[in-house]
């Protein structure tokens, strides 16, 4: 894959006190830092640019629950930003939060700025509108689970990089020969619920929580124990074991694994592509989620993840027509296509990935459109058109928990599944009683 980035069209600017002062702020508070956070800032920086009625105002408060759970502590101080970034498994708290967020649809109307719910791809709008097509919230960057390759590492074990990778039973056979080539780090993954339990039931159509995952009720409970999943669990187990799966955190850790080399295969987000692309010394290329045989005959589709931009409450409406500009220009064919083709985020708008086909993107970057085939080439199921649970962030927790005893050996695959069932219905349950 050559290592291709389209530069954002933006530049830092200076305000004259006086100019500052009759511009109205919109604060926006993000998850990003390193090369996705510089990314964020240009886009905030073309905006301002662009237009001299507003100056928007932008703030890193840590990783997503850090976010999360500092927009909510502002929210009860009364000193909550305008705009929040709110990874996808905090949408139901969202959605709950009543009295804290203004939805984006009547934002947009109020303020008058561009915005067509229909311009949106359906894979992404339809996790974050309700079931009247309302949208609820912005989706930003939205990304899916894909499969990384890192073609030095098998040439240097002497295995094929051109070999199907696209079902585990083959990955299988290739951690098997990658570890008996001398490689010390045969595959690593990042957020390992997201990708291993979450994704892999969506994209074998098995359900992860009943009640179509929780979009047709608060009165669901995790089905993550299945057969399905227990047997990919338990294949991981015994590539651990055998020290072909190296585990090494709950989040992203792996990727400073994999851009350093260390690694020949990584299951993470096609946002992985901003700092892939930057700092991988190798050659690398990017393939499909792969599926199991045993479970399914094909696949069927994964879900998002990634994060959207939630509107607070509280603010009065020359802000949040301010709101309603950002929104709108973030949303833009031209700014769209740029944040796809730097960051591996799937473009949400139709017109943005129709535009990054047309310059010859993919034709130059190969891969790139997978994550976009692979989240839109089926019609979502109620497996697999994503998960609105409740204190999802925390029941994420559990499970990391659950999957970390399966890594060390100190569970199977089934005991650990059973205690994350048992542990995270007692969430649900709490927060459906919360929220009736």
């Amino acid at each position: 894959m050559k290592k291709h980035l389209l530069g954002v069209a933006a530049g830092s600017i200076m305000l004259s006190p006086i100019v500052a002062s009759a511009q109205t702020e919109v604060h926006f508070w993000h998850a990003f830092t390193g090369r996705l956070g510089e990314l964020v800032a240009g886009q905030v920086d073309q905006f301002n640019a662009g237009q001299s009625d507003y100056v928007v105002v932008q703030n890193h408060k840590g990783n997503y629950s850090e976010t999360l759970n500092a927009g909510i502590a502002a929210f009860r101080a009364k000193e909550q930003p305008h705009i929040l970034m709110v990874f996808e498994v905090g949408t139901a708290t969202m959605m709950a939060a009543r009295g804290a967020v203004r939805p984006v649809y009547e934002v947009m109307a109020e303020s008058g700025a561009s915005f067509d719910s229909d311009a949106y791809i359906g894979a992404v709008k339809g996790y974050y509108t309700t079931t009247d097509g309302d949208m609820l919230s912005l989706p930003f960057n939205s990304s899916t689970p894909v499969l990384w390759v890192n073609r030095d590492a098998f040439e240097a074990a002497g295995v094929d990089p051109d070999m199907d990778l696209s079902t585990w039973e083959n990955v299988g056979g290739a951690l098997d020969a990658l570890k008996a080539g001398g490689e010390d780090c045969p595959l690593v993954t990042a957020w390992q619920s997201w990708i291993h339990l979450e994704n892999f039931s969506a994209y074998h159509n098995v359900p992860f929580a009943s009640q179509d995952n929780g979009f047709a009720g608060l009165d669901t409970e995790l089905m993550l124990n299945g057969p399905a999943q227990v047997a990919h669990l338990s294949a991981m187990q015994q590539w651990a074991k055998d020290g072909k799966f190296i585990y090494t955190g709950r989040r992203n850790e792996g990727g400073a694994n994999f851009r350093a080399g260390d690694c020949a295969l990584f299951t993470e987000s096609s946002a992985g592509y901003a700092g892939i692309s930057s700092e991988a010394e190798f050659d690398f290329e990017v393939r499909p989620l792969p599926y199991w045989t045993a479970v399914a005959d094909e696949p069927q589709n994964t879900i998002i993840g990634g994060a959207s931009l939630w509107v607070m409450e509280g603010h009065d409406a020359a802000e949040y027509a301010g709101v309603g500009e950002f929104l709108s220009f973030l949303s833009t064919s031209d700014v769209q296509a740029a944040w796809h083709q730097n960051t591996g985020y799937l473009p949400i708008t139709i017109e943005a990935g129709d535009a990054t086909r047309a310059s010859g993107f993919y034709d130059e970057n190969p891969g790139t459109d997978i994550a976009v085939i692979q989240m839109t080439a089926k019609q979502p199921t109620a497996n697999s058109k994503g998960l609105r649970l409740g204190s999802f962030d925390q029941i994420r927790g559990i499970i990391d928990e659950e999957l970390e005893a399966i890594w060390a050996g100190d569970k199977t695959a089934q005991e650990a599944m059973d205690s994350a069932k048992e542990r995270g219905d007692a969430l649900l349950r709490r927060f459906e009683s919360a929220n009736r």
